[in-house]
């Protein structure tokens, strides 16, 4: 690295239809920098917390990260109608080197809402 300070991301998964964490959720990262195409960069699983903190440090010159979520087999078990109206989340933002980025998905059968926390 050239001195560019270390860009992170975090996350975690809330049903807000059961006000619990939502565990084993695949979650993917990806990067870009300007003009690029988005690149995987990491992989991770929510634990029983709903947690997703060991996701890798954004490569250095990205401008945009992504954060993909694997809902469907969640919601599909959790509804009784057995079926997912949503089968993948996914949450593109804007990066300034250096920064953490907290993005906390709260989920629901049949909406989702996403903001930067802390």
């Amino acid at each position: 690295m050239s001195g560019e300070e270390t860009t992170s991301v975090s996350t975690h998964i809330l049903d807000t239809s059961t006000g619990s964490p939502v565990g084993s959720v695949a979650v993917e990262l990806s990067a870009r920098g300007t003009g690029d195409h988005y690149r995987v960069v990491g992989h991770s699983k929510t634990d029983t917390d709903g947690r997703c903190k060991d996701l890798p440090a954004l490569p250095e010159g990205t401008t945009h990260a992504r954060l993909t979520f694997s809902v469907e087999p969640y919601l599909a078990h959790s509804q009784a109608a057995g079926a997912a109206f949503f089968p993948e989340v996914t949450v593109a933002f804007a990066v300034t080197p250096g920064e953490h980025y907290h993005l906390p998905l709260l989920l629901n059968p049949f909406g989702y809402s996403v903001y930067r926390g802390s």
